[in-house]
């Protein structure tokens, strides 16, 4: 008996050793997986959606050479399937923990996207900050040409590039879970990063001699990054109605107080045929909504300061009269700017994509009484005042006194 279970134990040890040290192919490695850091959505030919991956080894061979990244692409009837094809067609399981955009065609989010993000809101893996664009090109053609001069990673040029709204204002830094909270509010409307390939040309501005009154793939750009990422685009509901330009983006990181710093060119009020460029490093902006006669009148209130960036041997800026009027013409520039922007969400597209259906729901006793009256609907016939407040200073080398 003795013998008996002496030999027993020695087998159960030999077989938990056996299978102890025997690869599985089942364990969630990362060896047996892919790790996908771009997904982008098309309509597809003979299915519904063409779908595409790019995913990275994460390594290089050389310390030269940037990180490799690897597309490929299906056409599936969802989500779900196109994964289980590029994981039979890769022998590696596809994970979206790493993802960091998703990229959608404007033909297809002008049909609708509401399906295709409860479904990735639905995904365990996939995270909440992934960025989510609309491009002009196909998706495909996007991630195809994102080839960053400046970052050895795609990956960490796709971390990087939504914070420039921090000091420019040209571009918002939208996620998919920001995407889908406004999908599913009462008070506001979804927006998206603008997004496209470069043309290599330089085009004509579009409208009052600025340069960045521009849209996407109609930029002064020159360069071999190959997609660009410059505006917003604006939906309502979950369908693509138009887009914003740079300036108008900047328009609305005020409203919305997105912006740390930026930049902004005025005309010089003694020589309207100049510009002065003018550091905008402090503000602060608020907004109130009334319900008049049941109609929405929203003011917009801006207080900040600067100081001006460019200067010429001639100009006089030390002045404090002659401060005091570019601060007017800050005040002006940017009152036109910001209404011709407002009525543009309420009059062009129906879209609150400001948010300021949260301060109107303030107006009502009740939920059920907001939802009554319909704020989304009705923010098309609102009207507009816009008030600003500027100091303009001069630079540190020079001063007033």
């Amino acid at each position: 008996m003795y013998k008996w279970i002496k030999n027993g134990f020695i087998v159960i040890v030999l077989l938990i050793l056996v299978f102890s040290f025997t690869p599985s192919y089942t364990s969630l490695t990362i060896d047996n997986l892919a790790y996908v850091v771009a997904i982008g959505i098309d309509k597809g030919e003979k299915e519904t959606y063409k779908i595409t991956f790019q995913f990275t080894t994460g390594t290089s061979q050389q310390s030269s050479e940037q990180n490799p990244s690897f597309i490929n692409s299906v056409e599936a009837s969802s989500i779900d399937t196109a994964i289980n094809l590029i994981n039979a067609y890769i022998s590696k399981e596809l994970n979206l923990s790493h993802c960091k955009v998703i990229v959608f065609s404007e033909e297809l989010a002008a049909e609708g996207l509401s399906n295709l993000i409860y479904t990735f809101i639905n995904h365990v893996q996939l995270r909440p900050s992934t960025n989510i664009i609309i491009s002009k090109t196909t998706s495909l053609s996007y991630i195809e040409n994102t080839k960053p001069t400046l970052e050895s990673l795609i990956t960490k040029y796709y971390d990087v590039f939504p914070n420039s709204n921090k000091y420019t204002g040209y571009v918002s830094n939208v996620t998919i879970g920001d995407f889908f909270n406004a999908l599913v509010c009462k008070t506001c409307e979804p927006s998206a990063i603008l997004g496209g390939v470069s043309t290599g040309k330089v085009d004509a501005t579009i409208q009052g001699g600025n340069d960045f009154y521009v849209r996407s793939m109609e930029t002064n750009f020159v360069g071999e990054q190959g997609s660009e990422n410059l505006g917003l685009a604006v939906f309502k509901g979950d369908k693509l109605v138009g887009e914003l330009n740079a300036i108008e983006t900047l328009c609305l990181s005020l409203v919305r107080n997105q912006v740390d710093s930026f930049l902004l060119s005025v005309v010089n009020p003694d020589n309207e045929e100049e510009k002065i460029d003018i550091s905008i490093n402090n503000q602060n902006f608020s907004s109130k909504v009334e319900i008049i006669n049941g109609t929405p009148f929203i003011t917009v209130t801006g207080k900040l300061k600067g100081f001006i960036s460019s200067m010429a041997e001639q100009d006089n800026y030390a002045d404090s009269t002659t401060l005091k009027r570019i601060s007017e013409s800050v005040n002006f520039h940017l009152e036109n700017l910001l209404t011709q922007y407002l009525y543009k969400t309420s009059t062009v597209f129906h879209s609150d994509i400001n948010g300021f259906g949260k301060y109107a729901a303030s107006l009502f006793l009740t939920l059920p009484e907001f939802e009554d009256y319909n704020w989304l609907d009705n923010y098309q016939y609102a009207t507009f005042q816009v008030k600003m407040e500027a100091e303009i200073q001069t630079g540190t080398m020079i001063t007033t006194s």
